[in-house]
């Protein structure tokens, strides 16, 4: 098992604390006037969900967790269970959207992602920063609505609904940022 102290944390490890596995999700290295410094952390715990935020003396110890990754790719929803297939073995399995969370706003079938597993059981998926989708459902866009600035809700292929600029129409591509859900720029092609 490796352990790292304070000064190897970084946002988005994810460790062994009170026999739950959490993930950094944020880190501040606090350094008082007096006395020792600290960290704060904020982490996400991986099975439950919660997010808490614990303070910790500096050149305290964490236990990293390793995880097993594997590229699983999409293949249908059915209820509240969206279906995957392991890649490497053919291997057809079901996971909830407990376990996916935002990542189901951006799944279309047949794309791949990694899926990240502890002791054998499935614990978070990974997909990249961006995606790139194509707008299926806002008003119609006006001509010279480019430079005042304004957003209007468009509803994407998966069914997330974001706010873009006034002059995107049904059927354009626009990248998003996975992890905040907002616009970033139109994509030509």
């Amino acid at each position: 098992m490796a352990v790292v102290d304070t000064g190897g944390l970084r946002k988005g490890l994810t460790i062994e604390m009170d026999n739950e596995l959490v993930r950094v999700t944020d880190y501040q290295h606090i350094k008082q006037g007096r006395g020792s410094a600290f960290v704060r952390l904020t982490m996400k715990n991986l099975r439950t969900g919660s997010t808490t935020e614990r303070t910790f003396q500096n050149g305290s110890k964490f236990t990293v967790a390793r995880l097993e990754r594997q590229t699983i790719q999409y293949l249908y929803k059915e209820e509240d269970q969206y279906h995957f297939m392991d890649t490497e073995s053919y291997e057809q399995f079901p996971l909830s959207a407990d376990v996916l969370g935002n990542v189901t706003n951006y799944l279309r079938e047949n794309e791949s992602i990694d899926l990240l597993s502890y002791q054998g059981k499935p614990v978070d998926v990974e997909i990249p920063v961006n995606a790139i989708l194509r707008i299926a459902q806002t008003d119609p866009g006006l001509r010279g609505d480019t430079a005042t600035g304004g957003t209007k809700p468009a509803t994407l292929e998966t069914g997330l609904t974001i706010n873009v600029p006034l002059f995107l129409n049904e059927g354009d591509r626009v990248k998003i940022d996975t992890r905040t859900n907002q616009y970033i720029e139109r994509v030509q092609g």
